[in-house]
């Protein structure tokens, strides 16, 4: 059976009431609409394994915030973004404690560099509160690792961040990444935000070990932006707009790992990749916007 493609649980639970009878009641999940920030803010709920089982996700809070107006550019677009995902980040997280965070993803591919681009605006303050704890007092320490990708490192993340948590032992990881969403009005137009963990390359197709609580024995909240559309999954959700029902075999026969993104990607990928960064800093430092501008010029 051919099975759409998406990454956001928000899609999954799309899918999940598309194929069944609108009289029945999808049990384990519990889910909310609210505007944050002028942005539009998805709360999904999986409670159970009835809930896992339906949407193929483990239990856990997933957040979704609808960023589209955010390329409309209106007055205050990206302090308003920030905030939005700050301010959800700062609900999935612990008050205190060190914190890692992990940049996934290849920074020679465009759609898989958001992870990348987002750490290049993280405040990195572990080294300074060491060095200079009277200066640095107010921080909390954040230190920042890129894992690259196993085609150039020949190691894969999960070994690499275990190895990085074993040494700095943080109280709380957080993960940044690619993902992939069904619908292209959300590539680079949603973020989610969860506390499931993440599996690495999941956006591209190139599924490694996942990173979560009982991988690395620390808290993981993942970050997420999808940057691509499967192929398949475009053509599938196409044709049945259109009317028409697709053909499973042919689906499955133009199944190679056939990625759709957008043409500016590089442009909207390092925007995002600024408010994450910038949202990170919200959620763990106390500081302005124009106070992280200094500090990272």
């Amino acid at each position: 059976m051919f099975t759409k493609r998406t990454d956001l649980a928000l899609e999954a639970q799309e899918l999940w009431q598309e194929s069944a009878e609108k009289t029945t009641k999808l049990e384990g999940v519990k889910a909310e609409k609210c505007r944050l920030e002028g942005y539009g803010l998805t709360r999904v709920e999986i409670l159970d394994d009835r809930g896992e089982a339906a949407l193929g996700k483990p239990r856990g809070t997933y957040l979704t915030l609808d960023l589209t107006g955010f390329w409309q550019r209106k007055d205050g677009f990206f302090d308003r973004a920030v905030r939005a995902v700050g301010g959800q980040l700062k609900q999935l997280i612990p008050e205190e404690g060190s914190v890692l965070v992990i940049a996934l993803g290849n920074a020679a591919m465009t759609p898989d560099a958001i992870g990348v681009l987002a750490a290049d605006s993280v405040l990195v303050t572990r080294h300074l509160i060491s060095a200079m704890p009277r200066h640095f007092s107010g921080f909390r320490p954040v230190a920042v690792q890129r894992t690259g990708v196993l085609g150039t490192t020949g190691i894969e993340s999960a070994e690499a961040v275990r190895g990085l948590v074993a040494q700095v032992q943080p109280t709380l990881v957080i993960a940044v990444d690619a993902l992939a969403s069904r619908r292209t009005e959300r590539v680079c137009a949603t973020v989610q935000l969860s506390d499931t963990g993440i599996v690495p390359g999941s956006g591209v197709g190139n599924h490694r070990a996942a990173l979560n609580r009982e991988t690395l024995g620390v808290p993981v909240i993942s970050i997420g932006v999808p940057t691509v559309v499967d192929a398949a999954t475009l053509a599938a959700d196409l044709l049945e707009d259109a009317g028409m029902t697709p053909g499973e075999t042919q689906l499955k026969q133009s199944r190679q790992n056939l990625m759709v993104t957008p043409r500016d990607i590089d442009a909207q990928v390092r925007d995002l990749g600024k408010v994450i960064g910038y949202g990170i800093n919200w959620a763990l430092q106390d500081l302005e916007i124009e106070e992280m501008n200094a500090l990272l010029s």
